[in-house]
């Protein structure tokens, strides 16, 4: 494809603003139209990220008709996700959103349907994946060094006073960010849920309304189980966004702080009532493009668009991810354990 790829932004709040960030890098891309319910936010945005020439406007199906985009970016907020996808693909467009996939399973296996039928390229920005080291992580895992996997737990443990409405949500732990560090899960052990059991809760000086912790662990295919701990209201030696993790393998055990330290030991020899250990190195990886945040996954889909092929963000298999998400919520409502159907 020798043309640029037309977009419209939908949705131009303040996230958007890492997201023109990488498009601005991004010379195959062309930004023809911003969508916002206000106008003046549609205006600012185009302005800000150097496309003062792009359509404007509130409606988004008199936008794409103006426009004929390629794809669509949807930033807008959850509960609108469905309707502004299902327009984008019945126009034509291939579309990728922001996080999470969707406000429930029934609109998320909707959209994912509707792509299939449109035969366009539907996927999520799932930015974290893109992280150079949860990839040197991941590969480590995959070289067999810890023999298959067995465990994977994780850390994320942050006092986030963010004030505004995060204060006033309810499940906002897992609603809001959880959604990133199950999909990292999924990443790093390259298992998929089965089942989980979850308990919230609101620790006592909690600043949030509504629970900000949460504990779950999911049964994962071919055996792993993958642990849980986190919270929003957990003042001191915080975690990485990216999380704390151990891997546990039948050789032996690895563990990532979520930054640049990584430390692992396998068996050396076996025989006692503790086997004996020796380091091993966590190599460092040639990720290729798929490195970079935003960036990264915005490329990856653009690269797919323009030449064919399936992001690894595509919503068919991040919908996985989202099940985790209403699984943990559904077994904490009500309790008990929840097997994940998605």
């Amino acid at each position: 494809m020798d043309t640029k790829t037309r977009a419209v932004l939908v949705g131009c709040g303040g996230i958007t603003r890492a997201w023109m960030r990488a498009i601005g890098e991004m010379p195959d891309v062309e930004m023809v139209g911003f969508v916002d319910i206000v106008e003046e936010a549609a205006r600012t945005r185009a302005a800000d990220s150097g496309h003062p020439e792009a359509a404007v406007g509130t409606d988004l199906a008199a936008m794409l008709d103006r426009t004929a985009p390629d794809v669509v970016f949807n930033c807008t907020v959850p509960e609108a996700h469905h309707p502004v996808t299902l327009a984008a693909l019945a126009h034509g467009c291939h579309v990728l959103s922001e996080k999470p996939l969707a406000d429930s399973m029934e609109h998320a296996r909707e959209m994912v349907a509707a792509a299939e039928r449109a035969g366009r390229t539907f996927a999520v920005i799932q930015n974290r994946r893109y992280d150079a080291r949860i990839r040197r992580l991941a590969a480590f895992l995959r070289s067999g060094a810890l023999g298959p996997l067995t465990t994977l737990n994780s850390d994320f443990l942050l006092g986030a006073h963010f004030g505004g409405f995060r204060d006033r949500m309810e499940h906002v732990l897992l609603l809001d960010m959880a959604i990133h560090t199950f999909d990292q899960a999924r990443l790093i052990s390259g298992a998929d849920p089965v089942s989980v059991y979850c308990k919230e809760w609101n620790p006592r000086g909690s600043w949030y309304d509504h629970d900000a912790s949460a504990v779950a662990v999911f049964e994962m295919t071919d055996g792993v189980v993958y642990t849980y701990r986190g919270s929003w209201c957990a003042e001191g030696l915080n975690t990485t966004w990216e999380c704390d993790w151990r891997a546990i393998g039948v050789n032996g055990s690895a563990i990532w702080d979520g930054a640049d330290a990584y430390r692992a030991e396998v068996v050396r020899e076996a025989g006692g009532f503790r086997s004996e250990m020796e380091l091993v190195e966590v190599p460092e990886i040639d990720a290729g493009q798929k490195v970079g945040g935003h960036a990264g996954c915005i490329r990856e889909f653009i690269n797919c668009v323009r030449n064919g092929g399936t992001p690894e963000t595509a919503a068919a298999d991040n919908i996985k991810s989202l099940a985790m998400v209403f699984g943990a919520i559904e077994s904490a409502a009500e309790g008990r354990e929840v097997r994940i159907v998605c």
